[in-house]
């Protein structure tokens, strides 16, 4: 019986150990901190040894294969030690995918890859398909295919998630954006996160479709050094093509394989410019599923958005208070502040990944009044900001949103969108999301 050792006991983790053990793997979980009490009982439930607070450098060395926890990096020592000692180290997606036979729709990309799989997702359910939703998003892949039957499966897939595949193969791959982002784990080389998102091209075939937006220099410049395999079939918001979908006057247009799908801009569910390509990537991705125009545009008028992202909270003395809180690098934050047609209040700060803010600079000096930091160390934001805009320092959600309402007038939003990861003061960014719904309500 081979040893398969997970290293990681969070959702990701704990569903890898669920299919290595009905794939009647000899299953150890090992996990350097403490588990949640869900993942804990799971692994109980299953009959899965596991250790917490601690790896035993014993016990994980003498594996056959290992299924990392993609917030483990490349670096960390035990990881080096197996990759020396010739031990296969793989993601859970790339696991999963061995015993996976369901079509694949893929999506990455430094901002939008969320809303988008979201939205997706939602356009296959309405179509009565029976669809699965996972990667970085909802439920482990690899527990559902463990333990339920679905004929597609819509993956978002992080930059991490993508490092540790090899044989995995997208039907439909997805890439909406590159952007610097989490350069801390790629040497601080952009070509080296670049190099990760274009990992979800791997191994496709001519009869699969790569979805792309043919606006992003980055990976139009990347396409232009590579052989991609599979159908490419571009987005854009300037110009037209052949195949794919673009926009003209008012309205969006997809034309795939002979066939075409139209909305107005003003009908679509999502606003915001950077909404129109989350709503072409879908539109198109429809299309080759063969979902019916019916289906797509009712899809794209009624979908609700993800929480955390440009999520209206409410209004509280005429002022509308937006939780953008997934919006943890640079260029995410543009996208929320080009989408804002009144004065703003905006909180920035967190744990810096390397940030460079000089692309929100000019919109920061057109519609920003101030700048209300929440995060421990907001040094480089001050220096940064503090000659355009007023730069107020908080250490908890409750102080930054009175901050806030103190500063904001009637028809001003306050806007969470923070350009930064949110270690140093909550869990993870739906933490901080909720902790200022919280903050807001209570006002």
């Amino acid at each position: 019986m081979k040893r398969a050792v997970i290293l990681g006991g969070g959702e990701s983790g704990v569903g890898a150990a669920v299919l290595a053990k009905v794939q009647h793997y000899d299953t150890f979980l090992s996990d350097s901190g403490t588990l949640k009490e869900q993942f804990r009982s799971q692994l109980q439930k299953w009959e899965i040894p596991f250790e917490e607070g601690g790896h035993t450098p014993e016990k994980v060395l003498d594996a056959d294969l290992v299924i990392k926890s993609p917030g483990i990096p490349e670096t960390a020592p035990l990881v080096v030690r197996l990759r020396e000692q010739g031990t296969p180290v793989i993601s859970e997606i790339e696991f999963a995918g061995y015993y996976d036979t369901a079509k694949k729709i893929c999506i990455t990309g430094s901002n939008g890859k969320t809303t988008t799989t979201s939205l997706i997702y939602y356009l296959l359910q309405n179509a009565g398909l029976n669809v699965g939703l996972g990667g970085n998003i909802g439920k482990s892949y690899a527990m559902q295919v463990a333990t339920e039957k679905h004929d597609i499966y819509v993956l978002e897939l992080s930059s991490f998630q993508l490092d540790g595949m090899y044989d995995f193969k997208a039907d439909i791959a997805v890439l909406m954006n590159i952007t610097p982002d989490h350069l801390d784990r790629y040497d601080h080389c952009f070509q080296n996160y670049i190099n990760a998102k274009f990992r979800i091209t791997r191994n496709m075939k001519p009869e699969d479709c790569f979805i792309f937006c043919s606006d992003d220099e980055v990976t139009i410049g990347e396409l232009n050094k590579i052989v991609v395999q599979a159908k490419k079939l571009p987005f854009t918001q300037n110009g037209t093509v052949e195949e794919g979908a673009w926009l003209e006057n008012d309205t969006l247009r997809v034309r795939y394989d002979g066939d075409e799908f139209d909305i107005l801009v003003q009908d679509l569910a999502l606003e915001g410019r950077h909404n129109v390509y989350n709503s072409m990537a879908a539109a198109i991705t429809g299309k080759i599923m063969k979902v019916t125009n019916e289906t797509i545009r009712r899809s794209l008028t009624t979908f609700e958005g993800v929480e955390h992202r440009m999520e209206k909270v409410m209004t509280v003395g005429g002022v509308l208070y937006v939780n953008d809180s997934k919006a943890t690098n640079v260029n995410s934050t543009w996208y929320a502040l080009e989408s804002v047609q009144t004065p703003i209040v905006l909180i920035l700060g967190g744990t810096d990944k390397g940030n460079d803010y000089a692309p929100i600079a000019d919109l920061v000096r057109e519609k920003v009044k101030a700048i209300v930091c929440l995060g421990v160390d907001n040094k480089k934001i001050k220096d940064f900001f503090g000659g355009m805009v007023p730069v107020f320092e908080t250490r908890s959600a409750e102080e930054c949103v009175n901050q806030c309402a103190d500063l904001a007038v009637s028809g001003d939003t306050v806007l969470l969108s923070p350009c930064c990861a949110s270690f140093d003061l909550f869990k993870n960014y739906e933490d901080r999301g909720r902790q200022f719904k919280e903050a807001v309500r209570r006002l």
